[in-house]
């Protein structure tokens, strides 16, 4: 009774300051933050009638779900209880009150005042068989063995961690539960059980009894109807249902993107090195045909010059022998006038006979004069066979 009387006193007396602690990078770790041990002593005339406790986890930052088992005391005497709510770290309890229950879904919420805790959050997706799980809470067993005395039930504690899988999903008058097979005990009741990444999958709720060798199983109130609770009493909520990834698998992810990011950076490096390339001999190939263009050019133009000068040496020859042949003409057409006048003279000199001697040799005289002797000597030669001439 004194030691019953004392934790009345303690649980009287919730206004000690909390002492916040640095979330580790562990997920399950963080997740434990918002994992609190629940108190409940009923009292009626100043005599402790009832006590009792488990586990719950926040949804908001100072609501709490439990399960209605857990606080049934503050049913049985609504007016005549106290609970209270003991986080996990820091060095303060708080006192809470009932504020929506469901003995159905075995779920209850209770709202404290005075502080606040990080929220936990829940996974909406499909479960998966094959998951590993977490379940986080205050077993009684474990208490039973290391509490020095009352005290120790309100003083912050992290949760005790248990691993198991899920095993299957059951409708027990139709409330959906999860069975699975992390170990929990008296204590756990309420609180949350989690998945590899600390997201809520469900609240532990009750275990079966294994007897002549069999295998214990732990029930949870799966997040289907956790979620549909809190829907119903207006109570927000944090929820994601991208599926959980284990640390081998995001290891394998992570390593697989940064392969595929490297073989990216490499396809291109390859890519820009293939297009310099391809610049490079497309530019080479276009300077070799620029040269072989200008070859040609000059080749061309060594050609038309070569037939220039070959042309410029035909005219050049041409215009000599034009002047040459005109020159020639006109000799020979000055001749031809010198003759034609020779022979007129010449037949003159025939018709006048003898006395026209002095002039044909005067006519001889003049056209040898005119056309180098060519003209005289056709004119000679016409004198001396003409008999008129003679005689």
């Amino acid at each position: 009774m004194a030691r019953i009387l004392r934790l009345l006193a303690i649980l009287s007396a919730f206004a000690w300051l909390a002492t916040p602690s640095f979330a580790m990078a562990d997920d399950i770790a963080a997740a434990s933050r918002s994992v609190v041990r629940v108190v409940t002593i009923a009292i009626v005339d100043q005599e402790v009638v009832g006590f009792g406790h488990g586990s719950g986890f926040a949804v908001g930052p100072n609501r709490i779900v439990t399960n209605a088992h857990v606080v049934e005391l503050a049913q049985k005497y609504p007016d005549n209880v106290v609970i209270g709510v003991v986080p996990s770290e820091g060095s303060k309890s708080y006192q809470g009150r009932v504020v929506a229950i469901d003995t159905k879904r075995d779920l209850a919420l209770i709202e404290f005042t005075g502080g606040a805790l990080p929220v936990a959050t829940l996974y909406t997706g499909a479960p998966d068989d094959s998951m590993g799980l977490v379940s986080l809470g205050y077993p009684g067993n474990v208490d039973l063995a290391t509490a020095q005395s009352a005290a120790d039930y309100i003083k912050p504690l992290a949760p005790v961690r248990s691993e198991g899988s899920l095993s299957a999903s059951r409708n027990i008058e139709g409330i959906n539960v999860l069975l699975h097979s992390a170990s929990i005990s008296r204590g756990n009741s309420g609180g949350p059980l989690l998945d590899r990444c600390g997201r809520v999958m469900g609240v532990n709720s009750a275990i079966t009894r294994g007897e002549d060798g069999d295998a214990n199983f732990a029930f949870a109130i799966a997040e289907s109807e956790l979620a549909g609770f809190l829907r119903e009493h207006k109570q927000a909520f944090n929820a994601v249902d991208i599926p959980c990834m284990s640390l081998e698998a995001r290891l394998s992810a992570d390593e697989a993107a940064d392969s595929a990011a490297r073989e990216a950076a490499d396809a291109s490096r390859r890519d820009s090195a293939a297009r310099e390339q391809a610049s490079r001999q497309q530019a080479i190939e276009a300077a070799r045909l620029n040269a072989q263009r200008a070859s040609e050019n000059v080749m061309a133009i060594s050609a038309v010059a070569a037939r220039a000068r070959r042309v410029d040496g035909w005219w050049r020859r041409f215009a000599l022998f034009a002047r040459t042949t005109a020159r020639g003409n006109l000799g020979r057409v000055g001749r031809r006038r010198a003759d034609r006048r020779g022979d007129h003279r010449l037949s003159v000199a025939a018709e006048r006979g003898a006395d026209a001697a002095p002039g044909l040799r005067g006519a001889r005289r003049d056209s040898d004069s005119r056309d180098g002797g060519g003209t005289a000597r056709w004119a000679r030669w016409c004198a001396s066979s003409n008999p008129t001439a003679a005689a």
